[in-house]
């Protein structure tokens, strides 16, 4: 891979790209030098000018260094505090309620995601560097404990301390004064532009919808427009009548107008026809094009070797015999076109004797059958902007190459020259913007029409929830540089929350609240002492102007079952716009899941600061739930970047549509086309498709259909219950929960042989797991039969050691050695129990972790369900994740080994951490199959923190035993 280039400017130097850089250095071969801008070189096109843009990418160039999280549920969380440092903790004016929400995540945490440094750590650090505020709390030692432990720990370290001692960042910076800076980018001044002037142009072929690309070129043009006080002509491109379409027209002008762009001029190519026809004749009198009947792929072979046509020196009168058989359309002017006597051995492929005119019978759409002959775009372009007096041609720098020709057409025409200006093309990740590819799409079913959500047209984003101002301002903030930029979709979505500068019409503080919740999972508590009525809320808890909404009380209301698994019998619970209630009683049924819950009300309490907060609605006759139908998107390309050779269509995602059906608020019946709303604990969502109630000719009534809104650090719609994720986060964590959290089971050290077979049984496990996320993600075939070699290899082993079969939750027999006879077989088989419950859970999460089917979660969830169970019916207690019952008969054994004390301390934690992250890089590059040299590398730092660890703690390093994971 070739050096990258980091370019920083050194009065406001990006501290997040520079820590990712002493990270990945031992990786990456890159150097970093100062300079105006902050700039990331990748080649000699592409380059990134966004800070987060440039952590992503250097994250996944070194993917051994971890910084992009190891899972999907990771990287969103990820994305998530890239977007936390950007928006909300650059603000000055939320900074208190931002550093507290801080200070709750990292209560307790180590790290931000997950149990090792990752980029969140890196980019929210690297903020509260130089943020004033930060700053000021600090000296006033009034910082909050944890963001300040956090901090310290991290500062700290060797890699912060060389970027903090090198790179000195002055907290007296603009971003930090009461007002910031409005996110617009430079808009260059065009050469030789006079005020009052200026005649610019925007060409679109009516071959299509408009997509945020050409939404770039207008606007661009649009502010050139505005700004000299001069002239836009909006002109279609129809050169190609097999394209044109007049429906396409149609649209085209209403995008345009929904851009609020208002050209000055419409024009067509085709109205200059006969103009551009007399220069083509002109050239061919003149000796500078000729007609050529060489077959396609001959002629650009003969191109590419830099060969005459046999038909370049014909004589003017042949050429003009050629010509009128073209302009006739007969059989043997269809197989010839017009060609301009350039340069045929030209380093420039544009100059080899381009084609300016071709022969099509097809009809066009204004002109009917009165021409056989249509020039190119190449030839029609530069004529067509001289007649219409276009001083400044704006265009992209994939046409550099055709600028040269440009000149040629205008100089050998000896008509007025226009200038060109060159702006970059808008790249954006896991996307398509070819017309071609756009209109495969649409033929192929797999998208709704032109204005998917999942389209990057301009009336696709805005059907998902992108305001107008926030598209404009998106494009606004590109500014007209040159440097090829490929960006994420997050950026775009991230202008619907945080502008203020110039969007007014922000998504947060005028959206009313609502509630909708999943149909299939509805349970209901029964409040007895509840009456039916109704009371007037506001629809907007922080803003009255949004008006009031009806809210329904009743003696029975629905809340989900995600919310119910959390509670317990005695909990309060909040009842959002309601109040305090107690759950006196869980009613379940024989497999274990809850079937309907009992309350009572406590609304005189109105202590709501550690209740878990949920959204209901009433079961009553006067205001129904109605049905709602939610959607969420994935992107259509499965790749963020498709090579220039590269197939799109191998990497087309054809599950990117996602429907939940949801009961819902009595209230959304009135939502209205483009309402915009946000639903309580879910998210952002505008309406599609109003409701509409029974029609007496289907006898059925329609549901609301609402799209998900994408906020710019969220790929997934957002987990029904505020303690239903944490506590699934909090079980997956308590496997690595550390000694003073749990107790964990101890054997006498008589079980070394039984330890190693315990060390093997769970390196099965875990490339069990390997081979199932390869599966799941459909990586490709030799990727999951190296997965599942090394399984079969592991399982070999395994075998060998132990005698017997490896089978999921059931651990080699020797860990019970030590345990009484009387008790030993009864214990293992709990044991087994124990680890199904384990296993069956890991596999809900990761069912949940990859949105897959409603249907298969439920089947998972069920049997989950069903070996809890099993579980309490065999142990007579509960299933608590990280005490396995061999634990507690361990309690009051004589030989069951005291905790070491070292094990509560920070350096202990620390180490712990160290060692669990080293070990998936270890794995990693094993299932990478990467060089052995590498994986020795690996091996020999991960048997080191062992070591260190052991020599620390006094015991051996144990998976089992981990440290310091909490809920998220």
């Amino acid at each position: 891979m070739a050096t990258l280039s980091l370019t920083v400017n050194s009065g406001d130097p990006p501290l997040g790209a520079l820590l990712a850089v002493e990270h990945v250095k031992d990786d990456v071969s890159i150097s970093v030098e100062e300079g105006k801008e902050n700039i990331l070189h990748v080649s000699e096109n592409v380059i990134f000018t966004d800070v987060n843009s440039i952590l992503r990418y250097l994250a996944r160039v070194a993917t051994t260094a971890g910084l992009y999280g190891s899972n999907l549920m990771e990287h969103t969380e990820i994305d998530h505090w890239l977007e936390f440092s950007a928006t909300k903790l650059s603000s000055c004016d939320s900074f208190t309620s931002t550093i507290n929400e801080l200070n709750h995540c990292l209560s307790l945490r180590t790290y931000l995601v997950g149990n090792s440094l990752s980029l969140a750590d890196l980019c929210v650090w690297a903020t509260l560097k130089g943020n004033a505020a930060w700053q000021e709390q600090l000296k006033q030692k009034k910082a909050p404990v944890h963001v300040k432990r956090w901090f310290g720990f991290l500062e700290a370290q060797q890699a912060f301390q060389s970027v903090g001692t090198k790179w000195d960042v002055s907290t007296t910076k603009a971003r930090v004064a009461p007002e910031k800076k409005q996110d617009v980018g430079k808009f260059v001044e065009l050469p030789g532009a006079e005020m009052g002037k200026v005649t610019v142009r925007f060409p679109p072929e009516a071959s299509g919808y408009l997509h945020i690309g050409h939404a770039k070129a207008a606007l661009l043009n649009q502010h050139y427009q505005v700004n000299f006080k001069g002239k836009l002509i909006m002109r279609f491109d129809d050169t190609n009548p097999e394209k044109e379409k007049e429906d396409f027209e149609k649209v085209i002008l209403e995008d345009v107008a929904m851009l609020h762009i208002k050209p000055d001029q419409f024009t067509y190519t085709s109205d200059h026809f006969e103009t551009i026809m007399k220069y083509a004749e002109k050239l061919i009198q003149e000796g500078k094009a000729y007609v050529d009947d060489t077959p396609a792929e001959q002629m650009k072979a003969e191109r590419e070797q830099r060969i005459d046509s046999k038909h370049r020196k014909n004589p003017i009168e042949k050429n003009l015999q050629m010509w009128e058989e073209m302009k006739k359309g007969s059989q043997f002017g269809q197989s010839c076109c017009l060609r301009a006597k350039i340069d045929m051995s030209s380093n420039n492929g544009c100059m080899r004797d381009p084609t300016l005119y071709r022969c099509k019978i097809q009809p066009h759409p204004r002109t009917g059958n009165k021409y056989n002959v249509y020039p190119t775009y190449d030839f029609a372009c530069p004529i067509v902007d001289s007649i219409e007096g276009v001083t400044h041609a704006l265009r992209t720098t994939e046409y550099h190459d055709r600028d040269e020709q440009f000149y040629w057409i205008i100089e050998a025409l000896g008509i007025r020259k226009p200038y060109i200006w060159e702006y970059s093309r808008l790249n954006l990740n896991n996307t398509v913007l070819s017309k071609r590819k756009l209109t495969w799409f649409v033929n192929e079913g797999l998208v709704d029409g032109w204005d998917d959500p999942r389209f990057p047209t301009v009336r696709g984003v805005l059907r998902r929830g992108m305001t107008v101002e926030g598209l404009k301002q998106f494009i606004a903030a590109q500014g007209s540089s040159r440097s090829v930029v490929n960006m994420e979709w997050d950026k775009i979505w991230a202008f619907n929350k945080k502008l203020r500068a110039l969007c007014k019409k922000v998504i947060d503080p005028v959206a009313p609240r609502y509630v909708a919740l999943l149909k299939k999972e509805v349970i209901p508590v029964n409040v007895p002492e509840a009456q039916e009525e109704m009371k007037e809320v506001a629809k907007h808890p922080k803003n009255p102007e949004v008006g009031l909404k009806p809210v329904w009380y009743s003696p029975k209301v629905f809340i989900e079952g995600a919310d119910a698994e959390t509670f317990s019998e005695g909990e309060m619970v909040t009842f959002i716009n309601w109040g305090n209630l107690n759950i006196t009683k869980i009613h379940k049924n024989a497999d274990g899941k809850i079937i309907s819950l009992d309350a009572k009300l406590n609304l005189e309490n109105k202590d709501y600061k550690k209740t878990t907060k949920v959204t209901w609605l009433a079961e009553t006759t006067h205001a129904l739930p109605i049905p709602v139908i939610c959607v969420t998107y994935e992107h259509l390309i499965t790749k963020p970047v498709l090579g220039k050779d590269e197939d799109f269509k191998q990497y087309v995602n054809k599950n990117s549509k996602h429907e939940e059906l949801m009961l819902g608020d009595p209230c959304l019946k009135d939502l209205k086309k483009g309402d915009i709303i946000q639903l309580q604990r879910r998210g952002f969502f505008i309406c599609d498709q109003p409701y509409e109630p029974v029609s007496p000719y289907s006898c059925k009534e329609a549901p609301c259909v609402l799209i998900y809104i994408p906020d710019g650090h969220t790929k997934e719609m957002p987990t029904s219950g505020s303690k239903e994720k944490t506590k699934v986060e909090a079980t997956k964590n308590e496997t690595s929960a550390p000694f003073k959290e749990r107790p964990t089971p101890s054997l006498n050290n008589n079980c070394t042989t039984s330890e190693d077979s315990l060390v093997l049984y769970n390196r099965v496990a875990v490339q069990g797991d390997v081979v199932r996320e390869l599966k799941a993600k459909k990586a490709p075939k030799e990727d999951v039969d190296a997965a599942v070699k090394q399984l079969l290899s592991l399982k070999a082993e395994y075998k060998e050691k132990t005698g017997q079969e490896y089978k999921p939750g059931n651990p080699p027999a020797e860990i019970g050695q030590n345990i009484s006879s009387n008790s030993s077989a009864s214990i293992l088989e709990s044991k087994s129990l124990y680890d199904e419950v384990a296993a069956q859970g890991e596999v809900v999460r990761k069912l949940k972790a990859e949105k897959s089917p409603k249907a298969k979660i439920n089947e998972a969830v069920e049997c989950l369900l069903s070996l809890k169970a099993q579980y309490k019916e065999k142990t007579g207690k509960e299933y608590i994740p990280g005490q396995p019952p061999l634990s507690q008969s361990s309690d009051s054994s004589p030989t069951r080994n005291s905790e070491p004390a070292g094990l509560e301390t920070p350096e202990a934690k620390v180490l712990f951490d160290k060692v669990a992250s080293q070990g998936e890089v270890v794995r990693k590059l094993k299932t990478e199959k990467a060089p052995k040299d590498q994986v020795d590398i690996a091996v020999q730092e991960l048997l080191q923190l062992k070591a260190q660890y052991k020599s620390l703690i006094g015991v051996e390093y144990k998976p089992v035993s981990a440290t310091g994971a909490e809920d998220k």
